[in-house]
């Protein structure tokens, strides 16, 4: 059997993909409005306390903050729009004439599993190309209080490292290795528990194995005084790496990015378990949407007159919903380092993939 005999018929595939793909999408609509109207009615309060901000703030906040609400919710609106548009074929004897001329399972849900590749694409596309992006300027706006956005949104900010006993701040980071520059620094100098001085500069670069930093100052905790400095090194044996890939956040960065730094920080010698599980996860989870048409298959076959399309309905729900759980749950393992960086992004999908096959080989009777 070649690839075009195993679907339906043009006219039918189509019929199926339309009706799968509007269920999800209004799904994924009305999710979104009400998910980001709760969103709104806890953040707006936060927005509107920056002197200054007003409307055009909010509308920024919703135009950063949908993206991630997409995103998180795209899976579950495929599983709801699969079960809905599969629970009105089966009550309409829709899917018991497909299976009368000789269509299997497997190819009466070919059109909606098709349609949930191409969902899933697009979603892989949308992660890659606007959350990411999304998710890196309002993780930055929200360490700034919902102020003024730094003017290079690629640069790392309010960076904290420790040297000995002493504690860095850094407003933001340019650049990386060797060629990075720091901006709004300041350095905690301590004894033991006890702070002895705050130095604080505007600039620094890198100057053999410290940094050399100019517009600084530094002030006496003890005799509360405040004495100007001359160009003054500091933080001595402090890596450009450590300002640079000190907090990454893996849902801020595409697939291409977040696998250099990945290797930026092998080379550093730096743990990556949790950010290539994180980085697997960037495929396997727009992928979810694939299996959604087989674990909500339960709902398209047996009899509708029976009176258990509900049952079979809220049990495709439960096989779906159990598998958000399974991967969230896989991937905070796999971020504790008690799962392997592949089993922790791909176990629940396969698990998954096999549960599905074996309810639809079941339930086909």
């Amino acid at each position: 059997m070649n690839l075009v005999n195993f679907f339906p018929s043009r006219t039918v595939s189509l019929y199926m993909g339309k009706m799968f793909l509007v269920r999800t999408f209004a799904i994924l609509a009305g999710l979104v409005l009400i998910l980001q109207s709760l969103d709104l009615l806890s953040e707006s309060g936060k927005i509107m306390a920056y002197a200054g901000n007003g409307d055009a703030e909010v509308l920024r906040y919703i135009g950063l903050r949908t993206p991630q609400i997409i995103a998180t919710f795209l899976p579950f609106a495929v599983l709801l729009g699969t079960i809905l548009a599969l629970s009105q074929l089966n009550q309409n004897s829709e899917v018991i004439a497909m299976k009368a001329s000789g269509l299997s399972a497997h190819q009466v849900l070919a059109p909606l599993l098709l349609a949930a590749f191409g969902v899933a694409t697009l979603s892989f596309a949308f992660n890659d190309r606007i959350v990411a992006r999304a998710t890196s300027t309002l993780e930055q706006w929200k360490k700034v209080d919902y102020g003024p956005l730094p003017v290079d949104r690629g640069d790392r900010a309010n960076v904290w490292i420790k040297d000995g006993s002493n504690l860095i701040s850094v407003d933001q980071i340019r650049g990386k290795g060797d060629a990075a520059q720091l901006y709004g620094i300041s350095v905690y100098e301590r004894s033991g528990r006890s702070l002895r001085a705050i130095l604080t500069a505007k600039h620094g670069v890198r100057d053999g194995i410290g940094w050399r930093v100019d517009g600084a100052q530094r002030f006496d905790v003890a005799a509360g005084t405040i004495t100007p400095l001359a160009p003054v090194r500091i933080a001595e044996g402090v890596r450009p790496d450590q300002f640079t890939l000190s907090s990454i956040t893996a849902d801020g960065l595409s697939f291409g990015a977040l696998r250099e730094v990945i290797g930026d920080l092998k080379l550093a010698g730096r743990p990556t378990k949790a950010l290539e599980g994180s980085l697997w996860h960037k495929l396997s989870g727009p992928l979810s949407s694939v299996l959604m048409p087989l674990l909500g298959a339960v709902a398209a076959f047996g009899i509708a007159r029976s009176g258990k399309l509900f049952v079979r309905a809220v049990i495709g729900m439960a096989l779906g919903f159990l598998y958000f759980v399974s991967d969230n749950f896989a991937l905070a393992m796999g971020n504790l380092g008690a799962y392997p960086p592949f089993l922790a992004a791909w176990a629940p999908f396969l698990l998954f993939l096999m549960i599905g096959e074996a309810v639809l080989l079941r339930t086909e009777e």
